[in-house]
């Protein structure tokens, strides 16, 4: 099959979540929405070849609407969400939204990521394969720089898998589904969760024998929160998330003798988040970013155990009894990630 081929049978999902939060939400909403869309209609696989583009929104006005169909130079499909829908909850309603029977593959990307031109075609790449695999995890980071580099070997890691060319984990701004492999795992509801929900999806995925291809060349750039409140907010969040992730961590990757680290208040938490540590600090100048040197190094080592000291309060807080992120719609809970 040719990538052309695979682009005419794909939609893309896009959600807009991650744009919600800060003053005047509504119209910097629309003003990163429109940029993001200006940047995807420049991708090297057109959005025009695509068979469907799908966005979801809490409230977009029909002048935005009609301005981001323009900039893509093709039909968009809108699907209006509640302001409580959750970030996978959005994905999830955006696949729905997509046709069956035009619809083979689904590419999910967030509003809140700046593509590499040619993410699109290198992250449906594997598809045309002979062998092609049901899920293509991309590639993403954050900035090039010393703060970006640094949270990308905590917060972007990709874990070796048993087969060749995969990944044990993917994120949820950067992948491709096989339509059928998502309509039956898809993504479940985890109480009082931030972000953690793509992470069990990959590990159920792993336990099901699915593997997940890693395509590097389909990178994506994360934003940053606009603030330094935000993104010490972010950090706080992430680490409460670790509670409830330790649990799947344990049953996936740890034998039965420490299956106890679950029911251990924040001792098991806190054991994920040192182990993390070392693989961070291991990752530092191996994620296909520029390299840091010098001084430059070493304020990179220093900000990991920084951002990862207050994942650990966190993740701390969490384990005896401090939920700061609420127990229900915790990922409907939004930042604001506006800047160019």
């Amino acid at each position: 099959m040719m990538p052309d081929q695979v682009a005419a049978r794909t939609a893309l999902v896009l959600e807009t979540n991650n744009l919600r939060g800060g003053a005047d939400a509504q119209a910097r909403t629309a003003a990163s929405l429109q940029r993001l869309i200006a940047l995807l209609a420049r991708q090297k696989q057109p959005l025009s070849t695509l068979a469907q583009v799908v966005i979801t929104h809490d409230g977009l006005d029909a002048a935005t609407c009609e301005q981001v169909q323009r900039l893509a130079q093709r039909p968009v499909d809108f699907v209006r969400i509640d302001a409580s829908t959750g970030y996978y909850d959005a994905k999830n309603t955006g696949f729905a939204a997509t046709d069956a029977a035009r619809c083979d593959w689904v590419v999910f990307a967030d509003a809140d990521c700046l593509p590499d031109e040619d993410w699109l075609r290198e992250l449906l790449a594997p598809f045309a394969r002979a062998d092609a695999p049901a899920v293509v995890a991309g590639r993403t980071s954050y900035a090039a720089n010393v703060v970006g580099t640094a949270l990308t070997t905590i917060d972007f890691m990709y874990f070796p898998n048993e087969h060749a060319g995969a990944t044990s984990n993917f994120y949820a701004n950067n992948v491709a589904f096989r339509r059928e492999v998502f309509d039956t795992h898809g993504y479940q509801a985890l109480d009082g969760v931030y972000r953690a929900h793509c992470q069990v999806l990959g590990m159920r995925l792993r336990a099901a024998g699915i593997p997940l291809h890693y395509a590097a060349r389909a990178h994506t750039e994360h934003r940053l929160p606009d603030t330094r409140r935000e993104a010490l907010k972010l950090r706080w969040m992430r680490g409460q998330d670790t509670y409830s992730l330790t649990p799947h961590l344990l049953r996936s990757y740890v034998s039965p003798r420490w299956q106890w680290l679950a029911k251990s208040g924040p001792i098991g938490p806190l054991c994920v988040l040192v182990a993390r540590l070392g693989f961070s600090l291991r990752a530092l100048n191996r994620q296909d970013l520029p390299p840091l040197r010098g001084a430059r190094w070493a304020l990179g080592v220093l900000l990991i155990l920084g951002f990862s000291a207050v994942d650990m309060l966190g993740a701390f807080a969490r384990g005896i009894g401090l939920h700061t992120t609420g127990r229900a719609h915790a990922d409907a809970q939004a930042l604001s990630y506006h800047r160019p």
